[in-house]
């Protein structure tokens, strides 16, 4: 005869089905209004869009002084100029991706302030070799800087930002080498 009633097994498979339905019901809603008609995380998103714009402004300000660099050096040394161009043209395409992107009602305005250089790189060495190996140690501050950020950047952010401190890594190397074959 079949026992009736409640065993140990249907007592356990009972609770553990009221236990997942409540972790269920407690991870879902998270974007849903709270209270005061505003999404509960809203207040973090805003602070995470602000430090991330921040962040590619800095980036662009740095790119953007890093390029007035190479320029310097190349009309300083033009026998460097035909090796620092290719990687002149790549600075400024990682200028151009780092950029914050602009507001949907915000008005293009041709170049945007951040380009501008906020201060002149300062002077170029008369040595070539010296000045190429300058803008080898730029590029190296600017992997470090970039790879620091890392740590207070968004997943979009921080994956671009890992790609360009790697590119700026080898930029420092490629100017290592062309400053030894400008020595020779």
């Amino acid at each position: 005869m079949r026992r009736t009633g409640t065993t140990r097994r249907g007592a356990l498979t009972a609770t553990g089905a009221l236990a997942l339905g409540a972790v269920l019901t407690g991870c879902g809603g998270d974007d849903e209004p709270a209270g005061g008609g505003r999404p509960a995380h809203s207040g973090a998103r805003a602070a995470s869009a602000k430090t991330e714009k921040t962040l590619r402004e800095k980036a662009v300000r740095d790119g953007a002084l890093l390029l007035a660099r190479y320029d310097l050096v190349a009309e300083a040394h033009p026998a460097t100029a035909a090796g620092l161009g290719p990687l002149r043209a790549a600075v400024a395409e990682h200028g151009k991706a780092l950029a914050p992107p602009r507001a949907k009602d915000e008005p293009k305005k041709g170049a945007p302030k951040a380009d501008a250089p906020s201060a002149p790189p300062g002077p170029v060495s008369a040595d070539p070799e010296a000045a190429v190996r300058e803008l080898a140690v730029a590029e190296r501050r600017r992997a470090d800087a970039h790879t620091e950020a890392l740590l207070s950047a968004g997943p979009e952010l921080a994956r671009l930002l890992a790609s360009v401190a790697a590119a700026a890594a080898a930029h420092a190397y490629l100017l290592t080498e062309l400053a030894e074959e400008t020595a020779v």
